[in-house]
């Protein structure tokens, strides 16, 4: 049994998903040092390879008595909001309609990618944090955990984010220091 665990906890696809989800907390964690241009085009290609990656993952099923801890404090996680934030400034509001409350809604909802980032954030950290203790049942339950809410929540969310940080690259101004828009549309 210790070898089939060994085998599906560290294949191909979960080690690639693991280095990915590291590689997200690092740069968030070092989001600071960049610049608004810079930190969101690093995240328009990580985010997708994060979602392939986690989609990529073999269906894993929690243990009966699964009790993961929750290692990001809301002081950590307010750290990440707070710095995305202010990179993003007065473009980290979007509008968006794939959202629970837009069902009772007619019209879109105000979210802000700050928030996102950190949300996916806090699911991923408290999985590479646990999986690097290496503990073998805890690895898997973290492991079909961050799966679970991949699927539920922040898979969604990820998605969505996306498409704001494009119009945000893609669209609008990006650096205080250059206010010339990114496409000229006149030439």
């Amino acid at each position: 049994m210790k070898q089939q665990n060994d085998s599906v906890l560290m294949n191909r696809n979960v080690v690639e998903f693991v280095t990915v989800a590291a590689e997200y907390c690092a740069f968030l964690e070092q989001a600071e040092q960049r610049s608004r241009r810079d930190f969101v085009g690093v995240a328009l290609k990580i985010l997708p390879l994060l979602y392939i990656k986690a989609s990529m993952l073999d269906k894993m099923e929690l243990s009966e008595d699964s009790d993961l801890e929750t290692l990001v404090s809301e002081e950590d996680y307010n750290v990440i909001r707070i710095t995305v934030a202010s990179i993003l400034g007065e473009q980290d509001d979007y509008l968006d309609v794939f959202v629970e409350e837009m069902k009772y809604s007619d019209r879109p909802i105000l979210k802000t990618i700050s928030e996102d980032l950190a949300d996916i954030y806090q699911d991923l950290r408290n999985f590479v944090a646990i999986f690097k203790m290496g503990l073998e049942s805890t690895m898997q339950d973290s492991l079909a955990t961050v799966q679970q809410n991949f699927e539920l929540y922040w898979g969604q969310t990820l998605v969505n984010t996306m498409r704001a940080l494009h119009d945000v690259y893609y669209n609008q101004h990006t650096d205080d220091e250059d206010d010339a828009p990114l496409i000229d549309m006149d030439e």
